[in-house]
């Protein structure tokens, strides 16, 4: 069965590994789903990932974070889907939980959060929130 949205199935997997309280969690490798990865890693939100073989292919070892037993993650929600994209501009970015959390954007520029995308002043697709 082919997977038609893959950032989905990621931010899925990071939801479900935290509440089961699991160390990491291990998703198919992609350049997208890396770079979004790197925006959670700079932000504080994973200790970090890994590449790895699995079965043949390709795949991320996501290490998890807690902070005093609780998952460093409390929500992650995709924002554009496959059916219904969403784009925003530099100055229109959504602000999460008034500034405390983060929304993964992608950009000309790369994948950026939202305050960094506002600092470069770039725009694009709203991929996900999280806090």
């Amino acid at each position: 069965m082919a997977l038609t949205d893959p950032l989905g199935d990621l931010l899925t997997r990071i939801r479900n590994g935290q509440r089961a309280r699991k160390d990491s969690v291990v998703s198919p490798a992609s350049k997208l789903r890396a770079r979004v990865l790197d925006v959670l890693q700079r932000e504080g939100y994973i200790r970090g990932y890994s590449e790895e073989e699995l079965a043949g292919h390709n795949g991320l070892r996501i290490e998890l974070k807690y902070f005093e037993g609780q998952p460093a993650i409390q929500h992650v929600a995709r924002v554009s889907k496959p059916g219904r994209r969403v784009y925003s501009g530099s100055k229109e970015l959504p602000r999460v939980r008034n500034g405390l959390g983060i929304t993964i954007v992608s950009t000309p520029k790369g994948v950026l959060s939202d305050a960094e995308a506002r600092e470069q002043n770039v725009g694009g697709e709203v991929l996900a929130e999280v806090f």
